[in-house]
């Protein structure tokens, strides 16, 4: 499938919006303003993202979706809002929804970085 670009030579970040302050196999992040959350969330393809965390950290991350053991979702060390350092971690994402206008991500288990 051709892929839409994700904007100017595919430069665009996309927010995802997470439902704890650190990510776990069973934890949700809605990914907004996809060009066409439909065909992501039935194909996806690699973005950049900026996670928010329920503490209102935010952290660079990004969606994985060639090679390897299926989609996974690469995020770099960070700090949460009450102090707790949380190493890089390669996920696995277990299922892409499609959740109105946004794609709501499951996160599996972790993958080899």
């Amino acid at each position: 499938m051709n892929q839409p670009s994700a904007g100017p030579a595919g430069a665009d970040t996309f927010l995802a919006v997470c439902s704890h302050t650190h990510l776990f196999p069973g934890a949700r992040c809605r990914v907004q303003g996809l060009p066409d959350a439909s065909a992501f969330a039935a194909d996806p393809w690699p973005v950049e993202l900026r996670l928010r965390l329920s503490d209102d950290v935010v952290t660079e991350a990004e969606l994985r979706t060639e090679d390897g053991p299926g989609p996974v979702l690469a995020v770099p060390a960070y700090t949460t809002g009450a102090g707790t350092a949380i190493d890089p971690r390669t996920w696995l994402i277990r299922e892409f929804s499609r959740a109105g206008d946004d794609v709501e991500l499951t996160i599996g288990g972790h993958a080899a970085p």
